[in-house]
C-alpha cells in the first residue's frame, strides 16, 4: 500500500475524547513542535529545502514558514475565544501566504525562532486553563459551527505532525541523512 504523500501521518480525524489526559499529549506535542520542525530540517542544504516533497506540493522552506504562520494565528484565535463570546475566525487563503515575498527571502531560521516563542506563550496559556476554558471556542467559517478550544488543540498537535512528517518523509525518500 502507498502513502499518500499530502497526508503522511493521516488526515486529522478529531476523536471526541474531552478528558484532560488527552488535552495534555495534545499541548504536550504543541510545545515539542518548534524542535521536531528544526530537527526535521537540520543539515537539509539550500537545494534540499527548496525541494517539494510531492508533485505540486511545498518544498521544505515552505512548511516551516506556513507551520509559523498558522499557529500565530491558531494562537490569535485561541486568545480570541477566551475573551470573547464565540468570535468568528477571519480565514486566510495560505496558498498565498506560502508564496508571498518574505517565504521566499527570510531565513527559516526566523520561522524557526518565532515558533519557539510563541510555542512558549502558547503552551503557558493552554497549560493554565481549567477544562471549562476548552469548551470555550470560535465559529470557523468553512465549518459554520463552533469549534471548541479542545478540538482546537488536538488539530494543532495533528498539523505540526502533518508538516514535520512532510518534511521527514521526503528525507526517507531521497536517503538524505
Amino acid at each position: 500500500m502507498t502513502q499518500d504523500e499530502r497526508y503522511p501521518v493521516g488526515s486529522f480525524k478529531y476523536d471526541g475524547d474531552v478528558s484532560r489526559n488527552a488535552i495534555d499529549r495534545s499541548v504536550d506535542a504543541i510545545e515539542s513542535l518548534p524542535a521536531r520542525l528544526r530537527e526535521s530540517i537540520a543539515r537539509l542544504d539550500e537545494a534540499q529545502m527548496n525541494t517539494p516533497y510531492r508533485e505540486g506540493g511545498w518544498t521544505p522552506r515552505h512548511v516551516v514558514h506556513h507551520v509559523a504562520d498558522s499557529h500565530m494565528n491558531a494562537y490569535v484565535r485561541c486568545k480570541l475565544a477566551l475573551t470573547e463570546d464565540a468570535p468568528t475566525a477571519k480565514p486566510y487563503d495560505e496558498a498565498l501566504w506560502a508564496n508571498m515575498a518574505d517565504v521566499k527571502t527570510v531565513p527559516v531560521e526566523t520561522s524557526l525562532s518565532l515558533l519557539d516563542a510563541l510555542h512558549e506563550r502558547w503552551v503557558a496559556m493552554l497549560r493554565a486553563m481549567p477544562d471549562a476554558d476548552y469548551e470555550r471556542g470560535y465559529i470557523h467559517p468553512d465549518h459554520n459551527r463552533l469549534v471548541p478550544l479542545r478540538e482546537v488543540v488536538a488539530l494543532y498537535a495533528w498539523h505540526g505532525r502533518h508538516h514535520t512528517a512532510h518534511i521527514t518523509s521526503l528525507r526517507d525518500r531521497n536517503g538524505w541523512a
